[in-house]
């Protein structure tokens, strides 16, 4: 069952403490992460961002960033805190002779997402997602929407002053997140999804015509071989939803047929999410949190279109 778009995101500015930084520094920073990387990191200017996936050698994400660069040899990956120890720790490990040095830089800066009029002061060509812009010391990058409403994420120096706008809580900026349906893989959904099970070819996450990376011929596979059967949707339940949660038809008690991949409060009552699944079976219905006889789960379709299969 395909329920209706609901609600947008109100104006304002929204802390986002769940997220840290990776600083990597050199010569080799870029080169480095181009050979890490869903996307192309070669040939990344000042003038724009990217989203890309860090697999393993099977293709599963381990993390996902939004990288940008600081400087010409410096690029800051934005990342779930909570698994950032160990993509750091395993990014690390093929750093070699490259000329890059990696950290963890979340204590140095400020990490803030602007709704609504809050972007206006930052604001870019309509359309322009993933471009970046330096406004001082801050750095601005322009996300997907939630629904008719512009966001953008901010990242500066720890000391700096927070942009002028309204407070926003952070469960009201998550709900936005899960509206743009582009999701962020946390700790508790590592190596659960190929890029393509979150939409990432579709969303500017990865490309295709870059050279190797860790799992990039998984990758490619399942975009080349023919019709993708595991594709990111949107969802709501009345009640919690997290990250990790199981969904069940239910004609079905024994196997899962999508997973929850990132969800939030709904300003109306209940929760919506982002989740992950058989196409076939989500577009059925008769869908249930946790078990075949658990709460109901409707689901609609992404804000945005997907890429046709190769």
């Amino acid at each position: 069952m395909i329920i209706d778009a609901m609600n947008s995101l109100p104006d304002g500015l929204a802390l986002l403490t769940p997220l840290g930084v990776i600083r990597v520094e050199g010569a080799d920073a870029a080169s480095f992460l181009h050979g890490q990387l869903s996307h192309d990191f070669a040939l990344l200017g000042m003038s724009e961002a990217r989203l890309a996936a860090f697999c393993t050698a099977k293709g599963r994400m381990q993390a996902s960033f939004i990288g940008f660069k600081r400087a010409p040899h410096e690029v800051l990956l934005v990342c779930q805190r909570d698994l950032l120890p160990a993509a750091l720790k395993r990014l690390s490990m093929f750093v070699m002779r490259a000329k890059a040095r990696l950290s963890d830089a979340s204590d140095d800066y400020r990490i803030c997402g602007l709704a609504g009029s809050a972007v206006t002061p930052f604001g870019d060509a309509p359309g322009k997602t993933w471009s970046r812009q330096d406004h001082g010391s801050a750095t601005v990058v322009q996300l997907y929407p939630a629904g008719a409403v512009a966001r953008a994420l901010w990242v500066a120096p720890a000391a700096d002053a927070l942009p002028a706008a309204e407070s926003m809580a952070l469960d009201l900026w998550q709900f936005g997140e899960v509206q743009a349906g582009v999701a962020m893989v946390s700790a508790a959904v590592v190596e659960a999804f190929v890029p393509q099970m979150l939409n990432y070819e579709s969303i500017g996450g990865v490309n295709f015509k870059k050279g190797c990376y860790p799992g990039q011929e998984v990758v490619a596979r399942s975009q080349f071989r023919g019709v993708l059967k595991r594709r990111a949707m949107l969802a709501h339940c009345a009640a919690p939803l997290a990250a990790g949660q199981e969904i069940f038809r239910g004609d079905d008690a024994e196997q899962p047929c999508a997973t929850v991949v990132q969800a939030a409060p709904h300003p109306d009552g209940g929760w919506d999410a982002i989740v992950s699944g058989q196409v076939a079976a989500l577009l059925a219905g008769d869908l249930h949190l946790a078990g075949a006889d658990g709460p109901d789960v409707q689901v609609r379709a992404m804000p945005y279109p997907l890429l046709d299969d190769i």
